[in-house]
């Protein structure tokens, strides 16, 4: 079943065209890694699929429903969640707080104390300094941080924006084992990710990316030996 499809999806920034006419999906229970060099055109897809960023053309549809007009609100409380690039937590917040944020579409409060209960077990750093303002954890513990919030929402997709940049390489290791547990626990992942390796060696399928326009896909085992993919962007 696709969770996810785009269809000729068109976006500027003012008169420069982002994305052109970009098509893609994402099916139920995949990891799907969209990679690229910087300015390809990765978050600015995650934006408008996320409703932060209004299309010029074309079509998305979740769950079998266009939600190519629709408000980012409505979008989390469908099913779809966002890990943004940079983190991007609440810093003047303890991390309860910004966990109790990520459930804000939620109403049931013993059901969103479960799902806290849930996210320290997976994440238990976040139990030890869940009265710890946010600001004040390391990088690779906002990341945490940052995929726990997300998944407070109960989501049936999550979409991730570089969720390993500026980590040391055992966080980044981490991240990359903790996004592979999300996937088994049932939840679809759609992954933007620098690091082309790292995303191809976890992903189901992938979509190579060059100024705004999707040059190649395939199955992410063919794809991380492919001879142009290896030397664009897997530095071999």
């Amino acid at each position: 079943m696709s969770m996810l499809k785009v269809t000729n999806l068109e976006v500027y920034y003012g008169v420069i065209q982002a994305l052109k006419g970009i098509s893609f999906e994402v099916k139920e229970g995949e990891v799907v890694a969209l990679i690229g060099a910087n300015g390809a055109g990765k978050t600015t897809i995650l934006h408008t699929i996320t409703g932060l960023l209004p299309s010029k053309a074309g079509t998305i549809e979740f769950l079998d429903s266009n939600i190519t007009k629709t408000p980012g609100h409505k979008i989390v409380k469908m099913g779809m969640a966002h890990v943004p690039e940079g983190r991007r937590v609440f810093a003047d917040l303890t991390v309860l707080d910004n966990l109790k944020l990520g459930a804000y579409t939620r109403s049931d409060r013993t059901e969103i104390a479960d799902t806290i209960a849930s996210i320290y077990k997976r994440f238990p750093r976040l139990e030890e300094r869940k009265n710890q303002l946010a600001g004040t954890l390391s990088g690779g513990e906002q990341q945490m941080l940052a995929m726990g919030r997300a998944l407070m929402s109960q989501p049936k997709i999550i979409v991730m924006d570089e969720p390993s940049m500026g980590l040391s390489p055992i966080y980044v290791n981490e991240i990359f084992n903790i996004i592979q547990d999300i996937s088994a626990s049932g939840t679809t992942v759609l992954l933007v990710e620098q690091n082309a390796k790292k995303a191809l060696s976890i992903a189901d399928r992938a979509y190579v990316l060059e100024t705004g326009k999707i040059v190649l896909d395939g199955k992410a085992e063919v794809l991380i030996n492919d001879d142009s993919v290896k030397k664009a962007y897997l530095g071999e």
